[in-house]
């Protein structure tokens, strides 16, 4: 027969009695029978683990969702509870779940990361502004009137009206406010501009191409910057074409061997 317990272990009127349950519980060794007992125990308080997740309705997460990480601190709490202590285990799994449930917004809710400090102030703002409504109706509130109300600096209560905003990201696709013909903010990002890696090439090479004898750094220049043939070099500096080719590709694979020695330094 199971161990009739007091009612001040458990003020939940459907809350099971599971206290006989939890001391066989810590005296079996893992295995089936120990797996089996546990289950049960769980299955006994997923009622009470529900309604803690109702609590967190309407903030954005859908209620199976809430389920699901409720049923997960439950799972913890069984699993880290200690009858021993003599503590009721709803005083134990109540801030257990609460916890689980509250992190799951801290850590997978937030479209932006923001520090814990800042997800704090936040929520202290948030409640604050909501009191302020209440006796300051047809105006917001003034972030000296939030911070007095949270009895936080104004500093703390800029913070935390910025962070109001960042729970939730705005689409790119989102059509701004008075624009026409859908300009959306996508439309006011700009391009990769092709020209930023020819800036990186330009003065990686620019001390290499300093450092050349006068000649050719002359033959280079009249190449790639003069746009002229190796004939038309050729003719202008008396010498063969052939050579002039030499000469390019010589002054090429050594200044590419040394800015690869370069960046590799």
């Amino acid at each position: 027969m199971p161990t009739p317990v007091s009612a001040k272990h458990h003020p939940h009127d459907d809350a099971p009695d599971t206290a006989e349950d939890f001391r066989r519980l810590a005296a079996l060794p893992p295995g089936p029978e120990r797996d089996t007992l546990r289950g049960r125990i769980v299955e006994a308080w997923l009622p009470m683990a529900d309604r803690l997740a109702g609590r967190f309705r309407n903030r954005g997460e859908s209620f199976d969702d809430l389920r699901q990480v409720a049923a997960l601190g439950l799972v913890k709490a069984v699993d880290r509870y200690d009858p021993a202590l003599g503590s009721a285990f709803e005083s134990y799994a109540v801030p257990t779940i609460t916890g689980e449930i509250k992190r799951h917004f801290r850590d997978h809710m937030w479209t932006l990361h923001v520090p814990r400090r800042v997800q704090e102030l936040r929520n202290r703002v948030r409640f604050a502004s909501r009191d302020l409504a209440q006796t300051i109706p047809g105006r917001r509130p003034t972030v000296a009137e939030i911070a007095a109300q949270a009895n936080m600096s104004d500093e703390d209560a800029r913070v935390g009206l910025e962070a109001l905003e960042s729970f939730t990201a705005l689409s790119l696709d989102a059509e701004l406010p008075g624009s026409p013909n859908g300009y959306s903010l996508a439309d006011c990002l700009g391009s990769l501009d092709p020209a930023l890696a020819t800036v990186v090439d330009r003065e990686s090479v620019k001390p290499r191409l300093a450092a050349l004898p006068e000649r050719e750094r002359a033959i280079l220049y009249m190449r790639f910057f003069g746009d002229m043939t190796q004939s038309r070099i050729a003719e202008q500096l008396g010498i063969s074409q052939m050579h002039v080719s030499r000469l390019i590709n010589r002054c090429c694979g050594r200044l590419r061997e040394q800015i690869m020695r370069d960046a590799a330094a």
